[in-house]
């Protein structure tokens, strides 16, 4: 076999086992979390606090309520009086009902407030680790606290 046919047959290979790589589709946004969150003392190695959230699906408008608790491992020092998150839910389907979002979520955490504060939440996992809250949650929340870690989200 020639030089020329070796390649072209290679080429057709390589595109053939390919084409199922390029026919993936990339996680779209499927909708908003908001969760409201109670008050938080840091333990200087780490937080927990309940939390209500409602998702809102992008593409029928429907709202699903789930409670859950989050915490934080790493530097946590202060206290807040509770404030709310918000998300952007990513998912490889836009079809996303009931308890879709149920699931443990780990990613890194980090906030700070004197008085009125920010922070964000990076955080993967739900069903199969299908389910990201990114690219970042906005934190809202009043008190002197310092935190960055890693948080762990779980919603029922």
């Amino acid at each position: 076999m020639s030089k020329a046919c070796f390649s072209a047959l290679l080429s057709v290979c390589m595109i053939a086992f390919t084409a199922p790589t390029f026919a993936q589709t990339q996680p779209a946004r499927v909708g908003a979390l908001t969760c409201n969150t109670g008050p938080r003392v840091g333990l200087l190695v780490g937080s927990r606090q309940n939390i209500r959230c409602v998702f809102q699906a992008s593409a029928d408008g429907h709202r699903y309520n789930y409670t859950g608790r989050i915490g934080r491992i790493g530097l946590d020092v202060g206290v807040t009086g509770g404030g709310r998150l918000l998300w952007g839910v990513f998912a490889p389907t836009s079809h996303i009902g009931r308890g879709a979002l149920r699931g443990t979520y780990v990613g890194a955490s980090g906030n700070a407030s004197f008085g009125v504060g920010l922070g964000a939440n990076v955080l993967v996992g739900g069903s199969n680790r299908t389910i990201s809250l990114q690219p970042l949650s906005v934190e809202g929340h009043v008190g002197v606290n310092l935190a960055v870690g890693v948080a762990r989200l779980t919603l029922q």
